[in-house]
Parts: structure tokens; sequence; C-alpha cells
């Protein structure tokens, strides 16, 4: 008995260590996940969610977000940010402040909302520009993902800087003159 005990124990501890390596990265700070994303060329995905009241946004958590096929996808492809208005859940005031401000930026009309976008920082000024937008999708993460690899495919990163020293071209040898034909006359019949 105490060997079964043990080695669903084992069992258990194992899960729970590969759970926690499957954890994804949601960031709540705007301005570091702009500088990810400028950082790894990366698009940001931008969720929308209410999460201790909106059910809908716990099912696209639990059904989508949650998967493998997801953890995977988004730690390669996007910049995780979690726009949270909880009801019941305390907030500091300058998080809760931001995710106000960018709720009136895009004005999602309902939750949960996603938006992936390409952040472009100008003269101190960030724009965001939208690649798409998209909510629950039934059909698990397949369905989501497809959608969401069409929004992606928008997404082309900023080009690499110009290196300001100069390029020396390779010497070009000098092609032989075409030889010229001999000028001649139609004859005349």
């Amino acid at each position: 008995m105490k060997k079964i005990l043990f080695a669903i124990l084992i069992l258990l501890a194992c899960q729970n260590l590969q759970a926690q390596e499957e954890q994804l990265t949601w960031h709540t700070d705007i301005n570091k996940a702009i500088e990810l994303s400028k950082a790894e060329q990366k698009p940001m995905f931008l969720f929308f969610t209410g999460s201790d009241w909106c059910g809908w946004c716990m099912r696209l958590q639990s059904e989508v977000f949650k998967k493998p096929e997801f953890i995977q996808w988004a730690k390669e492809k996007v910049i995780l940010v979690e726009l949270d208005f909880p009801r019941r859940t305390q907030q500091p005031d300058a998080l809760r402040q931001q995710n106000m401000q960018m709720q009136q930026v895009f004005q999602p009309r309902g939750y949960p909302t996603v938006y992936i976008v390409k952040p472009t920082v100008v003269d101190g000024k960030t724009n965001f520009e939208q690649l798409g937008q998209t909510g629950y999708v039934a059909g698990g993460p397949e369905k989501w993902l497809a959608g969401a690899n069409e929004m992606i495919a928008r997404y082309v990163p900023d080009p690499k800087p110009v290196t300001t020293e100069p390029v020396k071209a390779p010497a070009k040898k000098k092609a032989p003159a075409p030889k010229k034909q001999p000028a001649t006359t139609p004859k005349k019949k």
C-alpha cells in the first residue's frame, strides 16, 4: 500500500513540474511589453478580460490558452499582455489606470477580446497597428490558432538598422568593348 501511495505522489509531483514548465508569461506592464515586442520583433497579444466575472474569458483560457498547442505557439510568436478588468479583485491604482487607458484606445465591445498589434514608438508616442481582433472561438486551440495565424501573417518586422560604416564594393572588371560590326548597305535589286 505504501508503495502505491509513494508512486502516486511521485506521479503527481512530476505532473506539477511539467505544468510549471509550460506556464506562460502574461505581462501586465504595457511599457515593458512594448519594449519586449520591439526587442524580439514579435507582435503584442492584448487580452482584454474580466478574470473574476467573465465566463467566456474563463472558457477561452481553459479551452485554448492553457493547452500545450497554444502555449508553444505563444512562446514562439507573440508577447502576451493581460489587460484585466476584475470586479471583486483589487488592483493597484497604476495598473487599473493603465488598463482603463488601453480600454479607451481599443474600445473592446465585449469580453474576452484579443487584439494582435504591432507597436511603433515615434517621438515618445506609441501607436498600435492592429493586425487583427478576435474573441472566444469554439473548436479548441486548433481552430482558434488558425485565425490567430492569419493575423500574425500580417506582421512585418521593422527593418534592421542600417550600419553607418561605408561598405566597400568589390572592384569591377572593365568589360571588353563590343566589337564593331562593319556597316553594310542593303543591296539594290
